[in-house]
């Protein structure tokens, strides 16, 4: 359907509006199947490789149930079952890996190691994270924005924090695709690149959105959405004390939410999360919050995926 059989997820950049849509319809449908208690076989006898160069909660368990719940076997590959990149070049451990797997999940540091891993296995390869990109999070943070808001075209979404991080990347494909208005707050020194927004206002442009990059926090008011992610990312924490003395101004608090003024508005975060950094407790724990409706939907959204492309 829509040419997603046999195709990897790297980075939605590779996906349309209509593709990434028909994704979110199909993950609310076997949703909806998962809360009846229907287990299916549309993965029945396919074998899935899920390497993880880096720790994963809600990545690794979200993959293992997807595939389990559809009849498929997932294999976890920790850094030091297999020799990927040291001792096996990339590129022969994807030959491998393609003659024995029906596809390949990659969580690691390197954009250009799960391309690579796309290029020579011969099989769909799924982005769970590097340091460029987290295009199943953002799939399933937009299946949870249509759950709460109704839509997605015309709202005003703030990303607020770290601009320049695999979230940040990765929600302006995501929302400008989707004709979702998003706004990027940050001092200028962690803004997104040049480039990457140039490419995410063409695809604003197509849908009717608009992207905005602002060191402005008053940006806030009127947001449907207020999205934070921690503002150290694995592997950098030597530089956590000058981070935090930067974003302090960035911190989504009491006082910022009172700044939106929108009674419809949610709050999320793709966690873990550092309380009293990024978000405060208080914040985190309201009942606007739908951090775990968004941690859930990982599961659905990265089932539709595998089902999508291999079923």
């Amino acid at each position: 359907m829509y040419g997603l059989k046999g195709k990897s997820l790297l980075t939605l950049h590779d996906f349309s509006k209509q593709q990434i849509a028909y994704l979110l319809d199909l993950a609310s449908e076997l949703k909806s199947k998962k809360m009846m208690g229907i287990k299916g076989d549309l993965l029945k006898g396919k074998n899935i490789a899920l390497i993880f160069e880096k720790p994963s909660t809600r990545t690794r368990c979200a993959f293992t149930v997807a595939c389990v719940d559809e009849g498929a076997h997932p294999e976890y590959l920790g850094k030091n079952d297999i020799q990927l990149g040291y001792k096996e070049s990339v590129q022969d451990t994807a030959r491998v890996l393609g003659r024995l797997f029906d596809a390949i999940e990659f969580r690691g540091f390197s954009q250009k190691v799960v391309e690579d891993l796309s290029a020579y296995s011969g099989v769909p390869v799924y982005n769970g994270l590097t340091d460029s990109y987290h295009p199943t999070q953002i799939l399933a943070d937009l299946l949870t924005m249509k759950e709460h808001l109704g839509t997605l075209e015309g709202k005003k979404f703030v990303y607020i924090g770290d601009g320049r991080n695999n979230m940040a990347n990765s929600l302006l494909i995501g929302c400008s695709k989707m004709g979702v208005d998003i706004f990027i707050i940050a001092p200028k020194t962690l803004w997104p690149e040049a480039a990457h927004v140039a490419i995410c206002e063409g695809y604003a442009k197509d849908t009717g959105s608009q992207v905005i990059i602002t060191e402005n926090v008053s940006e806030v008011v009127g947001a449907d959405v207020i999205y934070t992610d921690v503002w150290c990312s694995m592997g950098e924490e030597d530089q956590a004390k000058e981070r935090i003395n930067m974003l302090k101004p960035y911190q989504v608090n009491a006082e910022l939410i009172q700044k939106v003024n929108n009674p419809q508005m949610i709050f999320m975060h793709c966690l873990p999360a550092v309380k009293g950094n990024e978000v405060t407790e208080e914040v985190f724990e309201s009942e606007y919050s739908v951090v775990f409706d968004e941690a859930e939907n990982r599961m659905h959204t990265i089932k539709a995926v595998m089902v999508a492309t291999l079923a």
